[in-house]
């Protein structure tokens, strides 16, 4: 059970150094307490306190790192089971399958084609799940040609050598070999642990996948992935549920508490509308990995925009850096247009002003984090705020002295003029589809 607040501070040295970055020892140790600060930030912490407590204050689910560089993914870690108790951590990835009988090529270039941003987080398969089907050569040469794409490697291999072969070829990337079971896990566990990768665990019910699960942990070896997959989707459903609730109980399971892999190309193959209904639900429903038989756009958006919508933390604002953003090439002499720093406002706002081609520039003012109407609520957006972001970070660099204000603070127009002497400011229309044929508007009246 994880420790209280009190049971932290008794073993601190309670001298309140403040070099943790809490003003008092009571106050670090709440926060340890809360999962909001590591135990070791405390540089005065002794070695015998620090090992009673990291267990204890450790999540419940471990955290897996898997990949290198770009391609390096934190997996689990997770300590709630519902987005609004605190907020979830790490995102589930999705995986392309592939077997080595396959077109690697072909099936690789069709799922690369996904590759877009969205809010300002790349969406695209994040792995390739590359599946054993018997032939050790061919095996190797597949896992070949997807070593070096960017992408993190699963090695699905249940058979030893040739799980050691293609770990040869890739493990400087960090995969996954996905391989262990009742009858081979001290093999696999093994060559885990001289490769220094991840090792998923299956089994043929969730009683074999907990037995297994411990007996490897008896090996010392806890770098592990629970491939919660059944024989149906009913069964991989309960699995992948019943595991995720083990490990975050009150009383939790750590056997229990490791990040999953599901493979819908398993228990639906072939068949992309399931296959999507299905990714959709083990998005909400704790799945780790999700392993799909390809990635398409028909795949793509629902999926990325669902996953981002639940997995983006509800307690931090969604932002973009304050500054000035030169959009369709612009120069010093372009249009000034701005608008807050909410980055779905921005993404939206700056994608309508480079389908318009006008060359302008977007400034973008500290405003919390909030939308328009939000930030000019709560005194974030005002005349004040933007006059002196102009003044300051704009005069300096721009010479054009036209400045386009959001239509719906229009209130602010006058205030602006009268604090930023010898600027024009234009009020735009409320909604930024309309954005477009403003400026397009705009630049045939010659004003800009």
């Amino acid at each position: 059970m994880a420790l209280k607040g009190l049971d932290i501070f008794k073993l601190t040295p309670k001298t309140n150094c403040k070099e943790c970055g809490s003003p008092t020892c009571m106050a670090f140790s709440m926060k340890v307490a809360q999962g909001a600060v590591d135990i070791s930030k405390c540089p005065h912490m002794s070695a015998e306190a620090l090992a009673t407590l990291s267990e204890a204050t450790a999540p419940p689910m471990k955290t897996i790192k898997v990949g290198t560089g770009d391609a390096e993914y934190s997996l689990g870690g997770e300590t709630v089971l519902a987005r609004h108790e605190k907020t979830f951590v790490s995102k589930p990835r999705f995986a392309v399958n592939l077997t080595s009988d396959m077109d690697v090529d072909a099936v690789m270039a069709e799922a690369n084609k996904v590759d877009y941003d969205r809010i300002g987080e790349r969406m695209h398969a994040e792995m390739v799940y590359v599946e054993y089907t018997g032939d050790s050569a061919a095996y190797v040469e597949a896992v070949k040609k997807v070593t070096g794409m960017g992408k993190t490697i699963i090695l699905a291999c249940k058979d030893a050598e040739a799980a050691k072969a293609a770990l040869e070829v890739c493990k400087a990337e960090k995969p996954i070999l996905d391989g262990a079971d009742a009858s081979n896990y001290e093999a696999m566990t093994e060559i885990a642990k001289a490769a220094g990768v991840a090792l998923g665990v299956s089994g043929a019910n969730i009683d074999e996948l907990y037995d297994t699960t411990a007996a490897i942990e008896k090996l010392g070896y806890k770098e592990l992935l629970l491939n919660t997959t059944g024989a149906s989707v009913k069964e991989t459903f309960a699995m992948t549920v019943q595991v995720r609730r083990a490990c975050l109980a009150k009383n939790p399971d750590r056997t229990c508490g490791y990040p999953s892999i599901v493979n819908l190309s398993k228990i639906a193959p072939n068949d992309e509308p399931m296959q999507i209904s299905l990714a959709s639900i083990f998005v909400l429903k704790y799945g780790s990995i999700i392993v799909m038989d390809t990635m398409n756009y028909a795949r793509a958006l629902p999926l990325f925009g669902l996953r981002q919508n639940v997995y983006t933390d509800p307690q931090k604002p969604m932002k973009v850096e304050p500054g000035i953003y030169a959009l369709n090439g612009a120069d010093e002499n372009s249009l000034v247009l701005t608008t807050v720093d909410f980055a779905l406002t921005y993404f939206v706002v700056s994608g309508e002003l480079e389908r318009s081609g006008v060359p302008c520039n977007l400034v973008i003012s500290d405003a919390g984090g909030l939308s328009v109407l939000t930030a000019w609520a709560a005194g974030k957006l005002s005349s004040t705020s933007v006059s002196k972001f102009i003044i300051e970070n704009v005069e300096p660099k721009v010479k054009c002295r036209k400045l386009v204000i959001p239509g719906k603070v229009a209130v602010l127009k006058g205030d602006i003029e009268a604090k930023l002497p010898g600027w024009e400011v234009i009020v735009a229309p409320n909604e930024a589809v309309q954005l477009v044929k403003f400026l397009k508007d705009m630049k045939a009246s010659g004003e800009i």
